[in-house]
């Protein structure tokens, strides 16, 4: 009878597992955005952040890529490297930093519902490369141009309709910003915060592309991570150190706050462990089921960032961010046709497995 019990909870337990690990995930992603927020907040210049924040992620993978990857681990040539640079200049310089650019114009909360679109901005460009077929006549296609119109729109509601101010049960008295939200300075920063995040996810989604293309010739996943923040760690401290020519060391400096933690948490949970945890749900589950949970972690940052940074919360960022979540899933149900479907390309497939899990775990 116990062996019974025992055996019956160890199957349950088993069956529990991707969507115990799914949720710990998001909450893990959520924490990405208030640590970045937290630290961007304390007077950390983006960049400097970028270069810690990849160094760390490039050390906390080596040791996984060394020992996990030395069998197939292939030869470096020289497009190989020279589509390594790219990749770094991509994703860790100009995707993050336009994100974070964005978040200090926004809020934590904006940048998590805003990054929802980057699947809809991948298969866009996938169709404009030519690796995305698009067929109106069947569904799968209609839900995936539909669901991509949709989450564009969603978007440009957030970026053009703040509407009134919406204060949750446990947030801090905000009311004395009210009325600086809507000042023609604060509409200006907001419109310029929602295109540097836009211009983060086309950077993003540019990654994936070029990933795909590159993991054909170097099929090693968890070297090409390390590789690539190692990368965009080197990349990112030139343009830091231009940048900050006239700060001196202070711009560097770190302490027993954000400044550290915030480098810290990104760098070891977001390209550390997220990224072993999505390789294990995606194994068992697949991508459809990892990005459906996505619209969770924008849940998570807006509660946290309303509670600890007292963040402003407007009725035109939450009907947004519901569109935007609609359209998601749209896209995502095309998508996971695509994979269910035999006779669906082989490219279209490859396209959406790298779409849904980066190398690099998570954009922030």
């Amino acid at each position: 009878m116990k062996e019974t019990w025992s055996g019956s909870y160890g199957k349950k337990l088993t069956k529990a597992t991707p969507y115990l690990l799914t949720v710990g995930l998001q909450f893990g992603l959520a924490g990405a955005y208030i640590f970045s927020v937290a630290s961007i907040k304390l007077g950390m210049n983006r960049f400097v952040f970028i270069v810690y924040r990849n160094a760390i992620a490039a050390l906390a993978l080596a040791p996984f890529a060394f020992f996990f990857e030395r069998k197939i681990r292939p030869k470096m040539t020289l497009p190989v490297f020279l589509q390594i640079m790219a990749l770094a200049f991509v994703e860790p310089v100009l995707d993050q930093g336009f994100t974070f650019l964005g978040m200090q114009y926004t809020s934590a909360s904006f940048t998590s519902a805003i990054m929802n679109a980057v699947p809809s901005v991948t298969f866009v460009l996938a169709v404009i490369l030519r690796l995305e077929h698009v067929n109106i006549k069947e569904i799968r296609s209609l839900a995936k141009v539909i669901g991509t119109l949709v989450t564009f729109g969603g978007a440009l509601i957030m970026t053009l309709y703040k509407g009134p101010l919406i204060k949750l049960f446990f947030s801090p008295n905000t009311t004395h910003h009210q009325d600086e939200s809507h000042s023609p300075q604060s509409i200006k920063h907001w419109v310029s915060g929602t295109l540097f995040l836009l211009l983060g996810c086309v950077s993003w989604s540019s990654f994936f592309i070029l990933q795909s293309i590159t993991l054909k010739r170097y099929p090693a996943k968890l070297s090409l991570a390390s590789l690539v923040c190692l990368a965009g760690a080197l990349q990112a401290l030139v343009v830091a150190l231009v940048g900050n020519r006239h700060s001196g060391l202070s711009a560097w400096a770190l302490g027993w706050n954000f400044r550290l933690y915030g480098p810290l948490y990104t760098g070891i949970v977001t390209s550390g462990i997220t990224y072993y945890v999505q390789g294990l749900v995606l194994q068992r589950k697949g991508p459809v089921f990892l990005t459906a949970f996505n619209p969770l972690c924008m849940i998570i940052t807006t509660a946290l960032g309303s509670f600890l940074f007292a963040e402003q919360l407007h009725l035109g960022s939450i009907i947004g961010a519901i569109i935007i979540a609609l359209g998601l899933y749209s896209v995502v149900w095309g998508k996971g046709k695509d994979n269910s479907d035999p006779n669906a390309s082989s490219t279209t497939t490859k396209q959406t497995e790298i779409q849904q899990l980066p190398i690099t775990s998570s954009q922030i």
